[in-house]
């Protein structure tokens, strides 16, 4: 019964997004539309700002879900990009009322959660740190969150395509190569350390 009610809930604000932006929206717009209380509302949500949040984890989640190995990540990142070209009125009308922070907070669970998949396919990741793993991960999602974020402040003018090749020119390798390179520190370290032991 609350997701039914959730994705009611959150249906209404899609549609009321589609015709103004998300400042001009209030909790008693939604919840008239949608046919509940106010209180039925703030039960499931802190605020809109919680439902927005609650509808971008809940589509990027689900636009990523099967596509989060080595083969599959660009073909769910292009996906992103093409959801929201497609839903460009909504997408416009809520990030222009929304804070870069916010908006940042919102995506790098999801992107983040993807990234470390990937990230952990290979090999070497296995003598990484989880704290090593957790900085490269979030490392890459910032990356690949301020250009989605940039592109939508310019107003979606670039292609998804052209965009996902731009994206994969500079990732290619890149995980594989950050996580080289910290199990290299990693035995140097150790070699470090050793050393010290034995010069006390």
């Amino acid at each position: 019964m609350n997701d039914i009610t959730r994705n009611a809930i959150a249906a209404t604000l899609k549609q009321l997004l589609g015709k103004k932006p998300l400042s001009r929206i209030t909790v008693s717009d939604i919840a008239a539309e949608c046919g509940i209380s106010r209180m039925t509302f703030y039960y499931h949500f802190h605020d809109i700002f919680d439902l927005v949040g609650w509808i971008i984890s809940s589509d990027i989640s689900r636009i990523l879900s099967g596509r989060k190995t080595y083969d599959t990540w660009q073909a769910g990142f292009l996906s992103i990009f093409h959801a929201v070209e497609e839903d460009r009125v909504l997408v416009i009308n809520a990030c222009s009322s929304m804070s870069r922070e916010q908006l940042e907070r919102i995506l790098r669970g999801p992107v983040t959660e993807l990234i470390r998949s990937v990230l952990m396919e290979n090999p070497i990741s296995s003598k990484l740190s989880d704290d090593e793993c957790t900085f490269v991960s979030a490392f890459y999602s910032y990356a690949f969150i301020g250009i989605m974020l940039d592109w939508i402040s310019d107003g979606l003018r670039e292609k998804p395509e052209m965009l996902m090749k731009r994206i994969e020119c500079v990732m290619e390798g890149a995980l594989e190569n950050a996580a080289r390179r910290f199990a290299a520190l990693q035995i140097h370290g150790r070699v470090r350390n050793a050393d010290s032991s034995r010069d006390l």
